[in-house]
């Protein structure tokens, strides 16, 4: 079966535990519901954060949805100067039939003027 890649984006207003691990579901949760996947056709996710963020592992959030299966991936994101602060970004990895073209990708909050096209 064919692994396609999702991507999405959001920011955190402030580096906090809480708004970190809330931000991250969001996302996530949004990835699924536009996308219509359901959890158990999720093969990985890799999730990167900006060096801005330190007060918690945003793929933690994963777990807090019961994603004990998934393999997750934490990393940072680079730091380059004009970019975006306080940014985590998700690829994740589905087995699906489905043709890429009929995938969404998400952009939330903040990250919305990154891909003025979605």
């Amino acid at each position: 079966m064919p692994v396609r890649g999702i991507r999405g984006t959001t920011v955190v207003l402030h580096d906090t535990a809480e708004s970190v691990l809330e931000a991250t579901r969001e996302l996530l949760e949004t990835l699924l519901t536009v996308n219509e996947i359901a959890a158990p056709g999720i093969a990985s996710v890799i999730v990167v954060a900006t060096p801005h963020i330190t007060s918690e592992y945003p793929a933690r959030a994963a777990r807090q949805l019961g994603w004990n299966s998934v393999a997750l991936l934490g990393a940072t994101e680079m730091d380059v100067p004009g970019g975006l602060a306080r940014r985590i970004r998700v690829l994740m990895h589905v087995n699906t039939e489905r043709a890429p073209s009929t995938f969404r990708h998400v952009y939330l909050h903040e990250a919305r003027p990154l891909r003025p096209d979605h």
